[in-house]
């Protein structure tokens, strides 16, 4: 229920804040001295120039729904299999109506897969192995969860305007921070709850492509990670998979 909680918040926040900052002009002739918003030009302490290209998409949140692919099917896992990418661009055009442009920066991914089993490592501690039949016997909940560090880097192609239609294909460069399978289970005085942080075989370096198609500050997003969660080849093969939707404050 806190999870929830906290996701509805995060997307009730991130609304308002888009709903304040930014700004609908009402004609693609009219010229306005309105800054719709912070960094909406990125233009340092000088006063910003009307003439000056204007920059989108620099702070985009992805709110996903997570899944794999490879030993275990597509949409598998539980609808609140959630997740959320944090992602700061540099928005870099290429012409001069903007409406061709480079992005790169960095960000911060979280993910969580709420599914029907329980990861740890073999007796030997040199691969992980799952069991599919201690959720239904044992726990109540059982998901596994994951932060990554990237840089990403895509094309953006947008029509002319504030209201424009946008595609952005790119890919991302990450370092897994860690894993962890966290179990929970009911008792009669409350809830036990176990983490497990000791996968000896986790990929570190990821690389994923992804794209964005959308209008305005809207886009639905998708992502695909190349190389598996665990590298051994006796591991599970499993490849991070998120649909979800995108968010660009400015």
């Amino acid at each position: 229920m806190k999870t929830k909680t906290y996701y509805l918040f995060i997307l009730f926040v991130l609304i308002k804040i888009n709903a304040q900052a930014q700004y609908d002009s009402e004609g693609s002739d009219e010229i306005s001295r309105f800054k719709p918003g912070t960094f909406w030009y990125l233009d340092g302490w000088r006063p910003t120039k009307t003439d000056k290209i204007r920059k989108y998409d620099r702070l985009i949140f992805d709110v996903t729904y997570n899944t794999w692919k490879g030993d275990k099917k597509l949409f598998s896992n539980s609808w609140n299999s959630l997740g959320i990418n944090s992602s700061f661009y540099f928005d870099i055009p290429l012409n001069a109506n903007n409406t061709v442009s480079l992005g790169t920066g960095f960000g911060h991914q979280f993910y969580r897969l709420l599914y029907n089993g329980y990861m740890s490592s073999d007796p030997t501690d040199t691969y992980t192995q799952i069991n599919d039949t201690l959720i239904s016997y044992t726990f109540d909940k059982s998901f596994l969860g994951g932060n990554n560090l990237y840089v990403p880097f895509e094309i953006r192609f947008r029509s002319k305007g504030w209201k424009h239609f946008k595609f952005h294909v790119g890919g991302k460069l990450g370092y897994q921070l860690g894993i962890y399978n966290k179990t929970i289970t009911k008792t009669s005085v409350g809830r036990d709850i176990f983490i497990n942080r000791g996968f000896p075989d986790i990929s570190r370096l990821t690389y994923s492509t992804h794209l964005r198609l959308g209008f305005r500050n809207w886009a639905l997003f998708g992502s695909y990670h190349f190389n598996p969660i665990f590298k051994n080849s006796d591991s599970p093969n499993l490849n991070l998979f998120q649909i979800g939707i995108s968010l660009s404050l400015f």
